[in-house]
């Protein structure tokens, strides 16, 4: 059945926005040429749009040109603002842009631990209100069915654990802060007009990794979450899928050979969490005599690896290197077990460049995490070195029977010891010391060892044939890491996977959140029903 004139000049005028907004502004003649419209058609939506206001004539296409095909339409950016948050357990970052994403204002603000409910609501919808204020986006309240012109339209938050599918709300996750379940409410309270929506903050890297970063030539991949926690994003056929419960990654919940516990329902201690987040990761790092932050969440997993990075390449580390393209702060852990920023954390430490997009860092905090410990009366996987061992062997020492049996740092195992002896965890070159090129090829031989543990996991069930390695710790990484992973990838499965590093890092879920805000109001504003 064709479609009728109004469905044919609804979807028409959809595709000329699209085009407006993924192009830039656009003459009537390259309109015609994109979207293999005929003139009058072309000449008969522009009309349209520019009554009901969504583009105007922004400038000309050439000096020696004149007429209506040389003027250069472009979408009216001020029709209407966009929020985007970063929530995190020590705080929230925020950014308001126009309607084509231009950042206009942006900033941080800490929430201490302590601070009630009732508190830190109020101080992350303050921050809110003084950065659309500071971008000219707190005008006058609508009027009822009338939508303000250039308000606050729509508010995306992105923010750790699981996102009910049914409804849209964040769940209840233990460890999680009580007032991340109340601030989508009271932003809808403060905000009257505006939309607010909330998704799982890995979902968000995984969104803008796919528009703008590292998988723009992938329609299916997985993000792998780096950062102060672990988490996994899943896009097949070019779209998210999020599960029958919203939990789909979950990754830090994996049972995995190499800790000593299991995780439960409530802690992903004794899950893959436990051999890749911050505090495995320094602790790993110490063992190696690799210098460690007193802070070891996002941001500072960043720094050891890239300088460990550095290291390896001979081309020096700079230890005050914050890392491009902004880190996450404390408490980013995707599958919900989040560590709250104990005292001695940084803090939110404002580094910020300009023009950055929420590139603050903020500390996390101050304790080490479980231990990777070696001996073989621990519950669950084991980490034992010897042939008595049970379940998942440790088999860094002669005798040892697990997968692999080696005594090298730079073996293919899952774990890179460097004793002989196989007892406890790795040997570590001067602990304290300053980092050699040994020791750090060893703790990233043995980084990637854990890190394809729960890659290969998510490659035996889904078959992605692109892993990212998103977060601080991916970007940081670089090629040398995602390389080194792929490696055994290729030898612990069948499976074709390509590994590559993150081009976004920390600034992927505040990025996500724009994108997806963006999308949703101009769903709304592009709509046929506002242009009659």
């Amino acid at each position: 059945m064709p479609a009728s004139p109004s469905t044919a000049r609804a979807i028409n005028d959809r595709l000329a926005l699209r085009l407006l907004q993924q192009e830039g502004p656009l003459t009537a003649g390259q309109l015609k040429q994109l979207t293999g419209l005929s003139r009058p058609t072309v000449a008969d939506l522009v009309e349209r749009l520019t009554a009901a206001g969504l583009i105007t004539v922004v400038g000309e296409s050439g000096e020696q040109r004149r007429g209506p095909n040389a003027r250069l339409y472009g979408i009216v950016a001020d029709r209407a603002h966009l929020a985007a948050l970063d929530v995190r357990t020590g705080g929230v970052f925020v950014l308001v842009s126009d309607l084509v994403g231009r950042v206009l204002a942006e900033a941080s603000v800490p929430i201490d631990g302590d601070t009630g409910t009732g508190p830190a609501v109020e101080q992350a919808v303050a921050a809110v209100e003084r950065t659309a204020k500071e971008a000219g986006a707190m005008g006058a309240p609508p009027r009822e069915g009338v939508r303000a012109w250039g308000r606050l339209h729509t508010v995306g938050i992105g923010a750790p654990g699981l996102i009910d599918p049914a409804t849209g709300d964040l769940r209840d996750s233990g460890g999680l802060p009580e007032w991340h379940r109340s601030l989508a409410a009271a932003l809808h309270e403060r905000l009257p007009g505006a939309r607010v929506t909330v998704e799982n903050e890995t979902n968000l890297a995984a969104l803008a990794e796919q528009r703008e970063g590292a998988a723009r030539d992938r329609d299916t991949f997985v993000l792998l979450w780096l950062g102060h926690g672990v988490g996994a994003a899943v896009v097949l056929d070019g779209t998210l899928r999020r599960g029958a419960s919203g939990g789909t990654g979950e990754i830090g919940f994996l049972p995995v050979p190499g800790t000593d516990s299991l995780p439960s329902a409530r802690d992903c201690d004794g899950g893959f969490h436990s051999l890749a987040g911050a505090a495995a990761i320094g602790t790993l790092a110490a063992q190696h005599g690799l210098p460690v932050p007193a802070t070891m969440d996002g941001p500072g997993t960043a720094m050891v690896i890239r300088e460990a990075v550095a290291e390896l390449s001979g081309a020096g580390a700079d230890s005050g290197a914050a890392g491009a393209g902004g880190e996450r702060g404390a408490g980013s852990d995707a599958s919900g077990c989040e560590r709250p920023a104990g005292p001695g954390g940084a803090g939110f430490e404002r580094s910020i460049g300009s023009g950055g997009v929420g590139l603050e860092r903020f500390g996390g905090p101050g304790g080490t995490g479980p231990e990777q410990r070696a001996g073989s009366g621990g519950a669950g996987f084991e980490r034992s070195a010897g042939s008595g061992g049970v379940g998942f062997e440790r088999f860094g020492g002669p005798g040892g029977t697990g997968p692999e049996q080696r005594a090298g740092s730079g073996g293919t195992g899952f774990e890179g010891s460097a004793g002989s002896d196989g007892a406890g965890p790795e040997r570590p070159a001067g602990v304290g010391g300053p980092a050699s090129g040994r020791s750090a090829e060893r703790f990233l031989h043995a980084l990637a060892d854990r890190i394809a543990i729960g890659a290969a996991s998510v490659v035996a069930v889904l078959d992605p044939g692109c892993v990212v390695l998103g977060g601080e710790a991916g970007q940081a990484g670089g090629a040398v890491l995602a390389g080194l992973v792929e490696e055994r990838l290729r030898r612990m499965s069948p499976l074709l996977t390509e590994v590559r590093p993150s081009t976004l890092g920390g600034t992927a879920v505040l990025r996500g959140a724009l994108l997806t805000a963006r999308d949703r109001a101009q769903d709304d504003l592009f709509a046929p029903q506002d242009r009659n």
